[in-house]
């Protein structure tokens, strides 16, 4: 049997991460198993404090690095493989702020790798859900240097000079290395990243952290990784159905969103890499030539990089897609 009719469409046990900020919304609307305060689900993580266990067919039970180390570019791609090896690449989460997030940046891979031996953190944010008046934390509202930030943060009027957005679902926004940001109250979204854990923390309201302790805060490393140039966040885009969007296109990662209304065949011949599609609305069947896996909102699927092609059956369903250019 040939390696494609063993893999098939992947699933993962979301790994739940208890937050001072989260909230109910991932078990309550997404429909995690989880309990208290829960901020994040790990959709497909490879992480030392995080690793992703399959949860269907064949190989339920299995880890990611596992099947990476075992398929290698069958499973990831031919260059993604001579890239990372057996590393997976990307960080795939849902992030339910029940409260403001601290207010943070992330360094790029040169600063990264210098102070952590890591890659830097470039993510994208796409919103699910929000409260009224919910809002994310974007950059700057003037003109600021070094000097005038840090007067700002000494007097504790941070948030004075922060750039403030309201969002509504289907916003989408590019989160440079750099940006100074936070996630508002009341906002649900998706969150595709580098695989890399590393958070300058900035401010975080002056709150306890869930064992009753201050959280620390990075103001030295924070200063030298912050970008203090005007950014543009919002990704621009326009809805249309059964057709691929694309939303970004980065060297890390290319994110497409799919609203599809029909029976819908995505070629994935030209692409050289694993894909991911997380589902934001809806439901749909994700069908290979010899599996077919159900996907509904809040989950999330891997498709393996020797398919070269899948077929996407439903009536409705928003899918964001990812993979590696």
């Amino acid at each position: 049997m040939s390696k494609t009719n063993t893999l098939y469409p992947l699933k993962f046990i979301p790994i739940l991460k208890e937050k001072v900020w989260g909230g109910s919304k991932l078990y309550q609307v997404l429909d995690k198993n989880g309990v208290g305060k829960v901020g994040e689900s790990w959709e497909i993580s490879d992480l030392e404090n995080g690793t992703s266990v399959i949860s269907n067919g064949t190989f339920k039970g299995q880890s990611l690095p596992s099947l990476i180390s075992r398929y290698k570019a069958e499973f990831v791609g031919e260059k993604v493989y001579g890239q990372f090896g057996d590393t997976f690449p990307l960080l795939f989460k849902f992030i339910d702020a029940h409260e403001d997030l601290s207010v943070q940046v992330h360094p790029g891979d040169k600063l990264a790798k210098k102070r952590h031996n890591s890659f830097g953190k470039t993510e994208i944010w796409y919103i699910v859900e929000t409260e009224k008046d919910a809002r994310l934390i974007l950059g700057f509202n003037k003109e600021v240097d070094e000097k005038s930030y840090l007067k700002k943060l000494s007097e504790g009027n941070i948030t004075d000079i922060l750039h403030s957005e309201k969002v509504k679902p289907g916003d989408t926004f590019f989160i440079a290395p750099g940006t100074v940001h936070a996630i508002g109250e009341g906002v649900l979204l998706a969150e595709i990243q580098q695989t890399s854990d590393i958070t300058y923390r900035i401010y975080d309201w002056d709150r306890p952290d869930i064992n009753g302790n201050m959280r620390d805060l990075h103001t030295d490393l924070a200063k030298d990784a912050i970008n203090f140039k005007n950014i543009e966040a919002k990704i621009e885009y326009q809805d249309i159905n059964n057709k691929t969007i694309p939303l970004k296109s980065l060297e890390y990662f290319e994110t497409n969103k799919l609203n599809i209304t029909k029976d819908f065949t995505r070629n994935l011949a030209e692409i050289d890499s694993f894909i991911v599609y997380m589902c934001t609305q809806g439901e749909a069947n994700i069908e290979t030539e010899f599996a077919s896996e159900t996907l509904k909102k809040g989950e999330t699927v891997l498709i393996p990089a020797c398919f070269s092609s899948i077929k996407i059956k439903s009536t409705s369903v928003t899918l964001l897609e990812t993979y590696i250019p």
